[in-house]
């Protein structure tokens, strides 16, 4: 069947189904298209998904009504991000960004975040083609399994080509919603680099009874807020990568269902089969692992979003429209765009977390108990940030953090306390806290400063 497709001997309508996948159906997009899955055919195994596709296809999107940034407005939002640095280094404990910050094109922003795209569809697009190629073997019959192996093959190939070129489409649809590189929550752009998309940010504006600039200055501390955090949190970008790859490599197709649907396709009506790729419905639900896998990845993108929320209020207090835009942003983050639906679909993964307004809550009150300094030194290693129970009831961990050490500190114990354990000054106890001879360990030694021990902070 998808060799006679190929040809454009099949009795399929070809626009149909690239309606059904999102993909363009004009006729020069549907022979371009057909070219690059007779080129993905070819594909030796092995050989991986071919990305420039995804790159070629948002590329394309993204340029339709695209326009170039006017002289003026560039001077303008340079502006804007001079003096959104300066209000920022007094709202937070981070350094500035060694590099000038960026003014993107809806093309240019594309471009720049395909490969964090790519990288993390890639686990997604593998497991699909997988548990097809898997059900393909299980069922064939015995004296079909070498033919069925060298179509498991080009399946494989064809479904790349399919995935990449889906995944292109919608990040060039994201292109023309996102007003800035970190817009999303998660660290598209190289660590230390910012950018706004100007035609986005004036979109963005219109409509509201908000000035201009006040519209700019407000997204580029956001903006600066977001660069600076991750800059900063050296781990973080690979933390929150690892995890969402993590999570996708867990999807799997629902055979039973592509099955019911291939039994009653109708080749004149792909509607169905449109909704069914639209909401889902051919990947099976979460796996209870994948579940708290999530459960971990949201509250970690809630505490970047909301952290970024509460330092852009600190920083923008001066602005007497200022609590208008965050509202609107507010808004525009819980309705989210046809390209973020269209994202949670392909990679399974919401990118605006659930509990942000927990999040924020939760840094306001660390902030209020500790200030700026001691709240920002949280971001120094994974094991000191808030978890899910500290956005439940923040009021402990503020208190804990008012009142006991600093991270410094509890480091410098730990330390203390190992190297005493390493050279033998401290013998080790049993379960009951006692040693050999039944005296209390921690009497073993009158001398204070090896009473000491490593202690949780």
């Amino acid at each position: 069947m998808l060799r006679e497709l190929l040809s454009g001997s099949g009795g399929i309508d070809p626009s149909k189904l690239a309606d059904a996948a999102g993909l363009p159906n004009d006729p020069a997009s549907i022979a371009a298209i057909f070219g690059q899955l007779q080129q993905a055919m070819q594909r030796a195994e092995g050989e991986g998904i071919d990305w420039s596709l995804a790159l070629r296809q948002a590329e394309q999107r993204a340029s339709t009504g695209q326009r170039q940034v006017e002289p003026v407005e560039a001077e303008r939002l340079e502006r804007a991000f001079d003096l959104a640095g300066l209000w920022l280094d007094e709202a937070v404990d981070l350094s500035a960004l060694p590099g000038t910050p960026e003014l993107l094109t809806r093309r240019s922003w594309a471009a720049a975040t395909m490969p964090i795209w790519s990288q993390l569809a890639e686990p997604v697009a593998t497991s699909i083609a997988d548990s097809l190629t898997r059900v393909m073997s299980e069922q064939a019959p015995e004296e079909l399994r070498s033919m069925i192996q060298g179509a498991s093959r080009m399946m494989r190939g064809i479904g790349g080509a399919m995935f990449a070129m889906q995944l292109g489409q919608v990040v060039g649809q994201l292109s023309t919603e996102v007003v800035s590189g970190g817009d999303v929550g998660l660290p598209l752009l190289e660590d230390g680099r910012a950018a706004l998309l100007p035609q986005n940010v004036a979109e963005f504006g219109d409509g509201l009874d908000i000035p201009t600039d006040q519209v700019e200055l407000y997204l580029a501390v956001r903006e600066l807020a977001h660069a600076r955090l991750f800059r900063h949190a050296r781990w973080l970008r690979l933390h929150l990568i690892t995890a969402i790859t993590a999570f996708a490599k867990g999807i799997d197709v629902d055979i039973e269902r592509l099955e019911q649907l291939a039994e009653g396709f109708d080749p004149s009506n792909t509607d169905e089969l449109r909704d069914a790729v639209a909401n889902g419905a051919l990947i099976r639900p979460k796996s209870p692992e994948q579940e708290a896998a999530l459960g971990r990845l949201e509250t970690m993108l809630a505490l970047v979003e909301g952290w970024v929320d509460v330092v852009t209020a600190d920083a923008t207090g001066r602005l007497p429209k200022s609590d208008a835009v965050a509202e609107t942003i507010r808004r525009r983050r819980a309705t989210g765009g046809p390209a973020e639906s269209a994202l949670a679909t392909l990679v399974g993964l919401e990118l605006r977390p659930r509990r942000l307004r927990d999040a924020a809550a939760m840094w306001r009150t660390v902030t209020d108990a500790v200030g700026v300094t001691g709240r920002d030194a949280l971001w120094a290693h994974p094991d000191l940030l808030p978890t899910s129970a500290d956005l439940d009831d923040p009021g402990p961990l503020a208190a804990r953090l008012a009142g006991g050490e600093s991270a410094d500190e509890a480091d410098a114990e730990f330390d203390k306390g190992l190297e005493a354990l390493l050279r033998g000054d401290l013998p080790p106890a049993d379960e009951s806290g006692t040693d050999d001879a039944g005296t209390d360990a921690g009497d073993a030694d009158d001398d204070p400063d090896d009473d000491a021990s490593p202690r949780a902070s």
